[in-house]
């Protein structure tokens, strides 16, 4: 098992990934080759990818705004899961964020997200109860449900 840096020659083999794993939220235009190559040019070493030979198994996308991280699209093929690739990008992602002068990190569970939620509260990432996430589509977008 490797983990490197995702880079667009990626793509593919992450969408795959993505749309076999239920509950990714995806959508047509965040998600589209172009909008994960913009999200790649403005982060370009907080994404990364496991590969088991040349296939890709896991993935996590992370970025930052300068003064926050944020962590999205993290997933791990169903037939590789609990071999602690999960933890690793994790690790590999807040590393990076870290290493560009981020101290806090945030993501976005779907409640009914068990697996995910149960994770991320082993990997120490805690639920805010003092807050509301509010959310707004500045165009249209077309849910990919998987």
């Amino acid at each position: 098992m490797t983990i490197t840096k995702m880079c667009m020659d990626d793509y593919e083999g992450v969408y795959q990934l993505w749309i076999s794993t239920p509950g990714m939220g995806l959508n047509d235009v965040d998600d589209s080759y172009e909008g994960i190559k913009t999200f790649l040019l403005r982060n370009p070493n907080t994404c990364f990818i496991a590969k088991d030979n040349e296939k890709i198994v896991g993935v996590i996308m992370s970025g930052h705004d300068g003064r926050r991280g944020f962590i999205y699209h993290t997933a791990v093929a169903t037939s590789y899961r609990h071999q602690g690739i999960a933890s690793s990008l994790t690790k590999h992602a807040c590393d990076a964020l870290r290493n560009e002068g981020i101290n806090k990190v945030a993501l976005v569970v779907f409640k009914t997200n068990e697996t995910g939620n149960g994770f991320w509260q082993q990997q120490g990432f805690y639920i805010r109860e003092d807050l509301n996430y509010r959310n707004k589509a500045l165009v249209d977008l077309v849910r990919l449900d998987t």
